[in-house]
């Protein structure tokens, strides 16, 4: 008896405790397995299934089954008919669904136009997403000149603000949608050229609209200089950005007005390819 209700009491706690499990692998975590047969279920069946169904597939007792699937609903990766009270999959899973696809296809549309900004410039070249509400480097080409730039360095998740990647994207956000993002990660300093008031990013996102490009002027990394521009589809949304990065002593003068033209071209192209309307492209 002992021994079940101890196995009984870490199960309520998630933790896998099989041993064999445990030789097979690294633990995890059961509730999240659950969690996961549930939408796999979900995604197989030809309609709305109800909650004792669900249940009975997936070998649950309701109550956990109906706490789980609370769970997943309130997040939007299942949904439920308030008619039928029948459960099917949520529209988050579609949102990441299609954030993943357009991953893929952005990140095989840009290497070549990367490469070839990466050439032109000779500086490090980066293509970057907003996945959720953190901003993630999906390439990176380093310099090739002998002083470069180092790493971009941890963190970067929630500089958006402070990053000519992040700008690029913000800028071209709704406003409900940029106060989402700096809600979650804030307007954390990372230099003493960090933007650190809400009033003064608008006002930055407001000239990368009317320049066409951003500038992250050692806002993120101290001696480091970056431009910025933002990939659009074909509905005009901004799917990524890309940016090249360089060394203060260089972000001056012709090379500095080279690599703001050809980051501004670079991101054209690829946003062509996404079918972004012409009048979007020829915005300044």
């Amino acid at each position: 008896m002992a021994t079940t209700a101890g196995n009984s009491a870490l199960e309520e706690q998630g933790t896998q405790t099989d041993p064999s499990a445990v030789a097979k692998g690294p633990r995890t975590v059961q509730s999240v397995a659950r969690a996961l047969d549930l939408l796999e279920i979900l995604g197989d069946a030809n309609g709305e299934m109800s909650l004792n169904e669900l249940a009975s597939k997936s070998g649950l007792n309701a109550s956990t089954c109906h706490h789980l699937l609370a769970t997943l609903a309130q997040r939007g990766f299942v949904g439920r008919s308030p008619r039928t009270r029948g459960y099917f999959l949520g529209p988050r899973i579609t949102e990441l669904s299609e954030s993943r696809l357009k991953q893929f296809n952005l990140l095989d549309e840009a290497m070549p136009e990367l490469r070839r900004l990466n050439d032109q410039t000779l500086e490090a070249v980066y293509l970057a997403v907003l996945q959720g509400l953190s901003l993630v480097t999906l390439a990176r080409l380093d310099s090739k000149l002998p002083i470069r730039v180092g790493s971009d360095g941890a963190g970067k998740s929630d500089a958006a603000h402070a990053t000519a990647t992040g700008k690029a994207i913000l800028a071209w956000l709704p406003e409900a949608e940029i106060a989402r993002v700096i809600a979650h990660g804030g307007l954390k300093q990372f230099t003493d050229k960090t933007i650190s008031a809400i009033s003064e990013l608008m006002e930055d996102l407001r000239l990368v609209r009317r320049n066409g490009f951003s500038m992250d002027n050692e806002e993120f990394q101290p001696g480091v200089v970056c431009v910025g521009a933002a990939i659009r589809d074909h509905s005009g949304a901004v799917i990524g950005s890309i940016s090249c990065s360089m060394p203060r002593i260089r972000a001056e003068g012709e090379h500095l007005e080279n690599v703001k033209t050809l980051v501004k071209q670079c991101a054209s192209i690829i946003s062509a390819r996404f079918g972004s309307p012409k009048e979007v492209l020829e915005q300044p």
